[in-house]
């Protein structure tokens, strides 16, 4: 995905939150903050373990990391997403699970908001 993507799914995500704060209130806002964590942390932690090999003869090391990476992701969430419901039980669940949503939809959004649309030249 890469880290400028990450930064597009930051934006995005902050747009949920704010958008919780202003529909529910500060508490649906820190439920869309904690849901939101628990979706980046994994997928930022997924983008740097992703990234440490690269080259055409390092094809099978690349591919080990990719799989070392997803498998560190699953790990990170279920540790955070039980971390969360056990420590700070969200108080507003459709907050905290729009922002994970959100955060899940983005990495397949971004590219398709970041294209270039072609525009029809006149003739």
């Amino acid at each position: 995905m890469g880290w400028r993507l990450l930064r597009l799914e930051v934006l995005g995500v902050c747009v949920v939150i704010v958008a919780a704060t202003l529909i529910g209130g500060v508490e649906a806002g820190k439920s869309a903050l904690s849901g939101a964590l628990v979706g980046l942390i994994p997928q930022a932690f997924f983008v740097w373990r992703s990234g440490q090999a690269r080259g055409g003869r390092q094809a099978q090391r690349f591919v080990m990391n990719l799989y070392r990476a997803e498998a560190g992701k699953f790990g990170l969430t279920v540790a955070l997403l039980a971390m969360v419901f056990v420590a700070v039980p969200p108080s507003n669940p459709i907050s905290f699970f729009s922002a994970y949503v959100a955060t899940h939809l983005m990495p397949w959004l971004a590219p398709w908001l970041r294209r270039e649309r072609s525009t029809p030249q006149p003739r």
